[in-house]
């Protein structure tokens, strides 16, 4: 199996895009801070997918393709603390949402298709 032909992956580096793209308008003071956390917790999914296609067992594919899943969890996180913090708006929150629970749901599915291998 070739990650780069998996909707789940292909799903995954659209998000880090978006959170690119949404990031861009954080203050510069967060460029270290919150800007930074975010930006590697939503690159850490598609890299966590490739990763763990690339091993040697399911196990360990499913070891990885949870450690993507805690990422998307951390996203989300920081998605809210982003709102909070008012760096982003509800409607830009609600939006980026959607993607963050579309790719969980991808992950979960691909995480349970493994499970049954």
């Amino acid at each position: 199996m070739n990650y780069i032909d998996l909707d789940v992956w292909k799903y995954s580096r659209e998000l880090v895009k978006l959170v690119y793209l949404l990031t861009k308008s954080y203050p510069k003071e967060e460029l270290y801070g919150l800007t930074n956390q975010i930006r590697r917790s939503v690159v850490s999914v598609p890299s966590n997918i490739a990763e763990g296609i690339g091993r040697q067992s399911n196990k360990e594919t499913i070891h990885f393709l949870y450690i993507a899943k805690g990422s998307l969890q951390e996203v989300e996180t920081q998605l809210y603390l982003s709102f909070d913090l008012k760096y982003i708006s509800e409607e830009e929150l609600k939006s980026i949402l959607e993607k963050v629970i579309s790719s969980k749901k991808l992950l979960n599915g691909f995480i349970n298709y493994y499970k049954k291998l």
